[in-house]
């Protein structure tokens, strides 16, 4: 993920708002990115801070932001959550520090059309202990573990992590950090491979995008990023291939 860190993945800057963030693109009426992701209906929240605003004039279209991030505070609008819940099928709950991640209700508020690929220049033990460290302003959704495939997800998909260093992209997608070295093709491995393949594959069909490297990407390919993981070695032939071996689910949303 990080590149130029030891140990562990580099810190952010909090609330979105990391090292290098930059907004590329503009935020449509309803708070929808642009992209090819499937476009939920105007949620609640969006009402909500859309009517707050408008009654406010200048000063309540001044403060909308800070509304909106504000608006899971305000009782009813935010989805029922069940503590240590994950969106994974055999994943563990780790949960990473409030600080390194805002609340969300995607793709209700944000269409998520996105999976960003991340290498941790480090060991799993270090992702999963930075990511829990409130200091750190920076966290992925899931952390892969290379000699098991063991994912943890350490922030709900419905969530904003601070993973991508580029707000609008960690609005849109979910990032998957993963166990290995860039400049050791060897770190990464089989086993790597195959579960982060089930892992975006089930995360394409939830969210209704397709499998393929438009939508699957590398952090180095994320605008502004100044990151090179998952390097050089990381096989993309191959791991597309695993993810669209993959049985379809059918998206829930």
């Amino acid at each position: 993920m990080y590149e130029n860190q030891v140990p562990g993945p580099r810190a952010g800057g909090g609330d979105g708002q990391q090292a290098g963030d930059r907004q590329p693109e503009a935020p449509r009426p309803n708070g929808h990115r642009a992209g090819r992701g499937r476009r939920p209906a105007v949620s609640r929240r969006a009402l909500l801070i859309g009517g707050t605003a408008a009654g406010l004039g200048a000063a309540g279209l001044a403060g909308r932001e800070r509304l909106a991030r504000m608006w899971w505070q305000v009782p009813g609008v935010n989805r029922p959550r069940t503590e240590g819940e994950v969106d994974h099928p055999g994943a563990e709950w780790i949960a990473a520090s409030g600080a390194n991640w805002r609340m969300a209700d995607r793709p209700y508020d944000f269409t998520v059309d996105r999976v960003v690929i991340h290498l941790i220049q480090g060991d799993y033990a270090t992702a999963v202990k930075v990511f829990r460290d409130p200091a750190h302003r920076a966290a992925t959704h899931y952390v892969v573990r290379t000699s098991d495939g063991h994912v943890a997800q350490m922030v709900r998909e419905l969530d904003v992590a601070y993973h991508a260093g580029n707000r609008a992209y960690n609005e849109r997608s979910i990032g998957i950090e993963h166990e290995g070295r860039v400049e050791n093709p060897g770190s990464v491995t089989d086993a790597t491979y195959r579960a982060s393949a089930a892992l975006t594959a089930g995360i394409c069909d939830r969210y209704g995008f397709p499998r393929d490297r438009e939508h699957i990407v590398g952090h180095v390919e994320v605008p502004g990023t100044d990151h090179t993981d998952p390097g050089p070695h990381w096989d993309w032939d191959r791991y597309l291939e695993l993810v669209r071996a993959v049985p379809p689910v059918k998206p829930e949303h």
